[in-house]
């Protein structure tokens, strides 16, 4: 294990690297109607590195504190390093601690325990301290922005393989994973749920990440046994349906309670296994209580809850399989289609697109920038009116 070095490991040399972003932003990139591939993924590199930059400028210091801020909002968190980097970067597993509907000095001390309680082969183990202590602390919209931002920051500051980041917590912050997972997949690889409960939260979203249940056999308050295992009979139905998808593991530890006794660290090996598919060839999206405008390659920029969308790509045809949303955009690279031939998009069986996707240096600079991620950005898009 090796403990969260100081700052001046992370001090870069600016004037190098502006220099070199001028040097990239100078050099000559075609109009974008005859952007190609190799263009594309040039411009992105670029903006990455000015979006990377800027983090490096002005959240450095708050991150090396150990807080996180977004919009009037913080969250402290704490991390260390287990092994050795590897050559595409850290592994992150972001471990979220119970308590909740209690004292502040009684939720702090959860995450001062919850620190030491996970080890991890390789990778840096990251303890956020929920910024709230209502019963709901892990649930609420503003956490997913503050834990959206942190993910970001990692990326850039401390070298996170964002194609290996994973969400796990015990108890209420077991509540937290049920609860953040499906909303937030297209960031993870894969998620371990431990002795919590799941509320009003659908597995519909987890269809592209590993996801594993640890509940103890005796863990009978507020039916928390019970729920697991329908929650495991519905991601069976779904993997049922699905066969590429809803990767699952549920274990029932029998003869335990609400602690298990270290027997839930198996689910961290579990997960461990699974690499995040940035760009999956389908997505199945239904909005939480919590909205999020987008997921994947999809984006709905008038959510409501409930509304569920579920799309698929088999070579250049998109497949509107599911929903209830009359107005939503499909992101595009060449990942996921050829953007140098034409692309049809269908609904019903009946074709309602057909045509070029132009690469949009636009559409680039706003997928690098929102997500924040080297490993999932976009070149152009389709408005769909399913009407």
């Amino acid at each position: 294990m090796v403990t969260k070095s100081n700052g001046e490991v992370y001090t870069m040399n600016y004037f190098c690297l502006i220099a070199f972003i001028l040097f990239l932003n100078n050099c000559s990139v075609k109009k974008d109607k005859h952007l190609t591939k190799i263009d594309a993924i040039n411009l992105a590199s670029t903006i990455y590195k000015e979006f990377k930059l800027d983090i490096m400028k002005n959240k450095l210091n708050s991150m090396e504190k150990g807080v996180v801020k977004v919009n009037r909002k913080s969250m402290k968190f704490d991390f260390k390093y287990f092994g050795e980097k590897p050559i595409n970067g850290w592994s992150m597993y972001l471990s979220l601690h119970g308590g909740g509907g209690v004292p502040d000095s009684v939720n702090e001390n959860a995450w001062l325990r919850h620190k030491s309680l996970y080890e991890v082969k390789e990778g840096i183990y990251l303890t956020p301290r929920s910024p709230s202590n209502t019963w709901n602390m892990w649930h609420q919209g503003h956490v997913d922005t503050l834990i959206d931002e942190l993910i970001k920051n990692m990326i850039a500051i401390y070298e996170v393989n964002s194609n290996r980041v994973f969400l796990m917590g015990y108890s209420a912050g077991g509540d937290g994973v049920y609860q953040l997972a499906p909303r937030m997949a297209d960031r993870l690889a894969g998620a371990a749920m431990m002795a919590g409960h799941p509320n009003e939260a659908s597995p519909l979203g987890l269809r592209n990440i590993g996801f594993t249940l640890h509940m103890g056999e005796q863990d009978s308050m507020y039916n928390r046994n019970l729920v697991a295992v329908q929650w495991g009979n519905m991601l069976g139905e779904l993997r049922n349906k699905d066969p590429f998808g809803y990767k699952h593991f549920v274990k029932i530890h029998k003869n335990m309670g609400h602690w298990m006794g270290g027997l839930d660290t198996s689910g961290i090996r579990w997960i461990s296994q699974f690499e995040r598919n940035p760009y999956p060839k389908k997505v199945a999206w239904r909005q939480d209580d919590v909205l999020n405008k987008r997921y994947y390659w999809l984006k709905n920029n008038n959510p409501s809850e409930g509304d569920t969308l579920i799309v698929s790509i088999l070579e250049q045809t998109i497949t509107v399989e599911k929903t209830n949303i009359p107005n939503f955009t499909v992101y595009l690279n060449d990942d996921l289609v050829n953007m140098d031939q034409i692309v049809s998009v269908s609904y019903n069986k009946k074709e309602i697109y057909k045509g070029h996707v132009k690469r949009d240096s636009n559409i680039i600079r706003e997928s690098t920038i929102e997500h924040g991620d080297p490993q999932s950005v976009y070149f152009g898009e389709i408005e769909i009116n399913i009407n």
